[in-house]
């Protein structure tokens, strides 16, 4: 059952029939004298009643007092409290005060009796009270609005508004807000109001009319009258509350947070929800305090700012040893706060990227966290039981006198009665209780104190690493430039320099790491993350060691590192559909264009991070890590496509006729890219007759089309905040530079069959549709299949290879010793080949092997000569996916430094370097007099 609920599950059972603990009573005559009040009851509810007034003054008052009603209430229990909620809906603004009095007697004394007797779970009786005092403050509220409009004080308010009070809204902050309020809880609010509403000259009336509402609302429920009071009511979480009004606009709060906003201000927020007046603004608020509450990024910060917190706590309610007596079962060591916290920090850190972490109940984000694997099982399991078990002695603390109190008793006489409220023996209890508390402390400091790991042995470090001047300059970085960067770099400092020590080269290693430092803008959330995850500072050393080129991205791109904490990074690769899918949901959550672009980039920044970091780990071979950039190139265009379609349609309509598919060609269409790759896209859409959209700035089809390609070319390469996703090349479009960049589906069918050169015919052999509406992307893929069913001559597609062969010699050069891809024999030459055999086997594979394989199948090359030729290509592959992981530039052993040598050479399945360099010129050499001699002799 759901937090905000109360029975439920009980439909149909007696309340007697439910019991399932009973109280003893501290004071046997105050107990008989609750009894006397009730003699209706009988069995486990005469026990329950006199247990409970015999133990809780307060309740046996309530007993006393309300026990007519009582005797209903428990006969027809599944109606009990609705009655008294729709009731209250019925009262006259003029009553409302007393009415509301009485029902909060009536709600805390049924409530107490389903806790103590074990007939309600803690989340029911939590729910009841929460849902009870959400209604009050709704009524309060209602009543105090519609007394400044009918007063007129309210601009241009009429009867109509008062259901949405005018634009004002209650926020319920804590535990009001994640339906889990204690027994004798104090309420806290936040009260709002939409400026939108009025006319800036109204502004101030309009405000000044909303603060006497406020101000009449919470006397509504605060003040103490001869019926009581109905709840204790907090208005100090509003921004800068010694300064502002108890009613503040939205704009104002939410300049505050944005500017000033605190980290405990963000932690309340976590519960923060709309309880009364405009529900619909205060969700808006609260959407545009994401950004605020929720960070892009795994925020491991969070962590220092809440461990401070706890320690200003301890600092008042004292250190050391726990000791039960006048222990503080909230904020005291081992108490309720320590459990919250601990959620609430896991909850910041990672609830920016994962939306099902943003609960508000603590046992609900406890359940989650284990789900997501960002907290163990049984780690949760404790925690909840402990939770669950601290709000029940909570509670019973402030049965007794209905007092807003947390404090263990300090006398033996007042835990004797607060054993017997438990219905438990006052050793067992005390045993019990002292267990829990010392649980909790040990299962939640380890993760709060980050200076654990200081009393523990530190890695050995060589003094010529410690004290070296690469090393004393650190302390100039920009990344450590903060006081809280430094003080907790230098509790990780060690740890690294321990790790770089061991490295093959550890001066090569250690000049790497000074790179990454000195590119790092700022260090306090990187260093935060690397504090709490010390695995990580493995990874980053194996990388920086492997490519000083690679150090330096990160340095500009650390965000990549959220994605290894998320417990799936080392998972097997999903593949295009599933990462397609991911993407798009990221995308959905997002309503602005710029900041949906902006996570686009994000997030393939992560997952390009991920598989690059697979193959630098050998969990993936080059063949393999060539498919994963693929997929991601895939995922990124058609998840990207459909928003940049709906940007373009808000001003031009819909795309018109049956729309446009993205065709990927070269690497892409053959799933074979690098770390480094562009990408070759041509777009091929089908107006289907249409002749122009219908938006509100027409478009003819051929032109929307044409700036639509623009608008995705644009979306996937522009600069913006997070980098740009790829670079993109349209020149395989037919036509060439020349041509339009986007091609009807009739013009390209025209082209192809009447017009293509060879060289337009090989590239068509590794075209594969990446993105676009199902239905075109069939056609278009039946129509390149058909194209390619009947090839040109052998003769003449060969003799057009071997011309293409010298003009791109002729241009680009042979390449160095250590280029995998431009010179004869290498991996351009052999792809080359291979399309020419994919062509002229009417088939059309798109990946080379396949092609070389159909050349020897057509007798133009032999088994041995095709075998050889895809294996020369599988080197050359390996060097270039190794090479483009590592260095930017060309690959030059000497500048990748041993680390990048061992690499690569482990890609290649090679020794050394020279021996890679002997292996990669043999076999490009024979691969090479192979290709010339199937081709024919080019005249001169």
């Amino acid at each position: 059952m759901r937090s905000g609920g109360m029975v439920g599950h009980t439909v149909g059972m007696s309340f007697a029939s439910r019991i399932t603990r009973l109280p003893r009573p501290f004071d046997p005559d105050l107990g008989d004298e609750a009894l006397g009040a009730t003699p209706w009851a009988e069995g486990d509810m005469a026990a329950l009643i006199r247990g409970t007034g015999g133990t809780s003054p307060y309740l046996n008052g309530l007993i006393r007092k309300e026990a007519g009603w009582l005797q209903h209430a428990l006969d027809a229990p599944e109606t009990a409290l609705p009655g008294i909620f729709a009731a209250l809906e019925e009262v006259a603004d003029g009553d409302l005060d007393a009415a509301l009095r009485q029902g909060k007697r009536r709600v805390a004394l049924f409530a107490g009796l389903a806790d103590l007797g074990g007939v309600w779970s803690l989340e029911q009786v939590t729910g009841a009270l929460t849902r009870y005092a959400d209604l009050s403050v709704r009524l309060a509220l209602r009543a105090s609005i519609a007394r400044e409009i009918r007063r007129g004080k309210l601009p241009g308010a009429c009867e109509d508004d008062i259901g949405s009070a005018g634009g004002m809204v209650v926020l319920a902050m804590g535990k009001m807000g994640a339906f889990e309020l204690n027994y004798s809880s104090d309420i806290d609010l936040i009260c709002l109001f939409d400026e939108t509403r009025y006319d800036p000259d109204d502004f101030h009336e309009a405000r000044s009319a909303l603060v006497r509402a406020t101000r009449r609302m919470s006397a509504t429920l605060n003040d103490l009258t001869g019926d009581g009071y109905v709840f204790r009511t907090d208005l100090r979480l509003r921004p800068d509350p010694a300064v502002t009004p108890v009613c503040i606009s939205m704009e104002a709060a939410e300049r505050y947070y944005e500017s000033l906003g605190r980290a405990w201000e963000r932690a309340a927020y976590i519960k923060a929800r709309p309880c009364a007046g405009d529900i619909a603004a205060g969700e808006r608020f609260l959407e545009t305090l994401r950004p605020f509450v929720w960070r892009r990024h795994l925020d491991f910060n969070a962590i220092q700012d809440a461990h401070d917190m706890r320690l200003r706590y301890r600092d008042k309610k004292g250190r050391g040893a726990i000791t039960l007596s006048g222990h503080d079962m909230k904020l005291g060591r081992g108490g309720i706060r320590e459990i919250e916290f601990f959620t609430q920090t896991r909850q910041i850190i990672a609830g920016g990227r994962d939306p099902d972490l943003r609960v508000r109940p603590t046992v609900d984000g406890l359940r989650v966290l284990s789900e997501k694997g960002w907290v163990p099982r049984d780690v949760t399991d404790r925690l909840t039981e402990h939770y669950r078990a601290h709000r029940e002695v909570e509670h019973r603390v402030q049965m007794i006198h209905d007092a807003q109190t947390h404090l263990l008793p300090t006398a033996e006489e007042g835990f004797e009665r607060l054993a017997a409220l438990m219905g438990r023996e006052r050793a067992e209890f005390e045993r019990d209780l002292h267990h829990r508390l010392d649980e909790v402390h040990e299962l939640t400091e380890g993760f709060f104190a980050p200076d654990a790991r200081d009393g523990g042995s530190m890695p050995d470090v060589p003094d010529e690493l410690a004290e070296c001047e690469t090393v004393a300059r650190w302390p100039s970085y920009p990344a450590l430039r903060s006081s809280r960067a430094v003080e907790i770099f230098k509790r990780l400092k060690p740890e690294i320099l321990g790790r770089l020590a061991r490295a093959a080269k550890p001066q090569e290693a250690l000049a790497a790491f000074d790179g990454f430092l000195a590119g790092l803008p700022a260090g306090v959330q990187l260093f935060a993350l690397f504090d709490a995850n010390p695995q990580l500072i493995d990874l980053l050393v194996d990388i920086v060691s492997t490519s000083p080129d690679l150090a330096r991205h990160l340095s500009r791109n650390s965000g990549v590192f959220d994605a290894v904490i998320g417990g799936d990074f080392f998972s097997p690769w999903p593949g295009a559909a599933a990462l397609t899918a991911e993407l798009t949901e990221v995308l959905s959550r997002e309503e602005d264009y710029e900041r949906q672009l902006d996570m686009a980039r994000r997030w393939a920044k992560e997952w390009h991070f991920r598989a690059g970091v697979h193959l630098l780990r050998g969990l993936t071979e080059p063949e393999e890590a060539g498919g994963h950039y693929a997929d991601l190139a895939e995922a990124v265009l058609a998840a990207i496509l459909p928003v940049v379609q709906d940007e373009f349609a808000r001003k031009h309509g819909k795309p018109p006729g049956r729309g446009a598919v993205v065709v990927g060609m070269g690497s892409l269409g053959a799933r074979r890219l690098h770390a480094l790759s562009d990408l070759d896209l041509i777009v091929i859409y089908d107006p289907d007759g249409v002749e122009s959209s219908d938006g509100r700035r027409p478009l003819q089809s051929r032109l929307y089309y044409a700036r639509l390609t623009q608008a995705l070319i644009t979306a996937m390469s522009a600069a913006m905040s997070e980098g740009k996703l790829y670079e993109v090349d349209m020149r395989l479009r037919p036509s060439g530079n020349q041509g339009p960049v986007a091609t009807s589906l009739s013009a390209f069918r025209n082209y192809q069959r009447e017009e293509a050169w060879v060289w337009e015919q090989l590239a068509l052999t590794r075209a594969r549709v990446v993105a676009g509406p199902a239905e075109l992307a069939g056609e278009v893929e039946a129509l390149r299949a058909e194209l390619l069913a009947t090839p040109q001559p052998q003769d003449k597609v060969l003799a057009e290879l071997a011309r293409m062969r010298a003009r791109i010699a002729a241009a680009k050069g042979n390449g160095g010793d250590w280029d995998p891809k431009i010179g004869p024999g290498r991996m351009q030459d052999i792809e080359l080949v291979g399309q020419a055999g994919a062509l002229l086997s009417g088939t059309a594979p798109r990946r080379t092997a396949r092609g070389l394989a159909a050349a020897a199948r057509e007798g133009w090359l032999t088994r041995d000569d095709a075998d050889h030729l895809a294996a020369t290509y599988r080197l050359c592959w390996s060097l270039q996916i190794g090479a483009r992981l590592i260095t930017e530039g060309a690959l030059d052993p000497r500048e990748v430094g041993a680390g990048g040598c061992a690499f690569l050479t482990r890609l290649t399945g090679t020794d050394s370097a020279e021996a890679l360099r002997d292996k990669l010129g043999e076999m490009t050499t024979r691969a090479a007099a192979i290709i010339e001699a199937a081709l024919p002799e080019q005249s001169t």
